[in-house]
């Protein structure tokens, strides 16, 4: 049975990242000159795959990774594959965050609290697993074998952690800035259950490196 390939890559480096600020989708920064540099250096140490077909988040810090990482590529920007929006805590310190009731209740999954001019969490959860599937869908109506999308950190760690084999919780689908996941799927997988299977990290040999 013919399979479909998504490789799932994160963004690269913001100022924000740099200054351990808490980014979200309420804050469009582009790529600090370190995020580019250290792109470049990715590309010139492993190989990235070349699909014609690039599906973005609309942020500049993935449509520029994008240009970066897959030049000649078609580019698609998605707006459900922004980041979740942070709402009174975007754009400030973690640091400073850890200190907050507000944000400690935040991180527990089982208070259903949401900050003002949040995105609820239960909400950006279903918003990312439903997007995965489409993205999915649409390869397979389209008979695009093979393609790849530029997002943010948090909307990986959701998609894998709700449709991905082997299963792992979210932070273990955490995600260096410029890398990713492959994944894999076929008709039958995705109509009857819903699953992709996670088969190799991107760029290739970045894992090998890294051990």
């Amino acid at each position: 049975m013919k399979t479909f390939t998504l490789h799932l890559i994160r963004h690269g480096l913001t100022r924000g990242n740099l200054d351990g600020l808490y980014v979200g989708g309420g804050t469009d920064l582009p790529l600090c000159d370190e995020g580019r540099a250290q792109l470049e250096e990715l590309c010139g140490r492993f190989e990235y795959p070349q699909p014609q077909l690039v599906f973005t988040s609309p942020l500049l810090r993935a449509t520029q990774t994008a240009d970066i990482l897959f030049p000649a590529a078609r580019k698609l920007a998605i707006d459900q594959l922004r980041e979740a929006g942070f709402g009174v805590f975007e754009g400030r310190k973690e640091s400073e965050l850890v200190h907050e009731p507000d944000f400690a209740r935040w991180m527990d999954p089982t208070s259903g609290f949401t900050p003002q001019g949040a995105e609820p969490t239960a909400q950006f959860h279903q918003r990312c697993g439903e997007t995965l599937m489409k993205l999915f869908e649409y390869l397979i109506r389209s008979g695009t074998e093979e393609a790849a999308c530029v997002t943010h950190g948090g909307v990986i760690m959701s998609m894998l952690a709700q449709k991905a084999l082997p299963r792992h919780k979210p932070e273990d689908w955490m995600a260096d800035p410029g890398a990713g996941y492959t994944l894999r799927t076929d008709a039958s997988l995705w109509m009857r259950d819903g699953i992709v299977e996670a088969v190799d990290i991107v760029p290739f040999g970045y894992l090998d490196d890294e051990a």
